[in-house]
């Protein structure tokens, strides 16, 4: 049995046939003027580390970064909630709860760059000299030599 796809289909009638989808967008919307109204009332120092994740029930449960901005968030709730009841989609609102949730984004660690000398290679070079191990002779070499090779660049 072989899979045939569907027909590509407009976004559009997509919107206008699927239930789901409308209602989709629909939350997207509202979650997008939820936020838009609860920066408006921020720090600007918060407005990046706390998003809306929904508002149910009189809760508004907000994302922050860490624990640091739902401590931030814990102290400032009665101010936010006087505050956000001015507005007619958070008349309900009764608290705030907050998540944490670190960034996905992780920082790569710092690249440690050695720097490498003439003098290091010389020694290298110097002690290959008097190592009777061949293995070990021709792997000094080659590290003498990658060491100047990199003073030239």
């Amino acid at each position: 049995m072989a899979f045939h796809p569907l027909d590509a289909r407009r976004p559009t009638d997509l919107l206008r046939t699927s239930s789901t989808l409308r209602a989709l967008l629909e939350k997207s919307r509202k979650l997008e003027r939820l936020q838009a109204l609860f920066q408006s009332r921020l720090e600007p120092a918060a407005r990046e580390q706390c998003r809306v994740a929904s508002f149910e029930n009189g809760v508004l449960k907000l994302v922050v970064t860490s624990s640091q901005w739902a401590t931030r968030m814990r102290y400032q709730q009665k101010r936010l909630i006087r505050d956000l009841q001015t507005f007619n989609e958070f008349a309900t609102l009764t608290k705030i709860h907050c998540k944490v949730q670190p960034p996905l984004v992780k920082k790569s660690p710092p690249v440690r760059t050695i720097r490498r000398s003439k003098v290091a290679s010389h020694s290298l070079q110097e002690t290959a000299e008097h190592v009777c191990d061949p293995a070990l002779k021709a792997a000094l070499n080659r590290l003498a030599r990658h060491h100047g090779e990199s003073e030239s660049h």
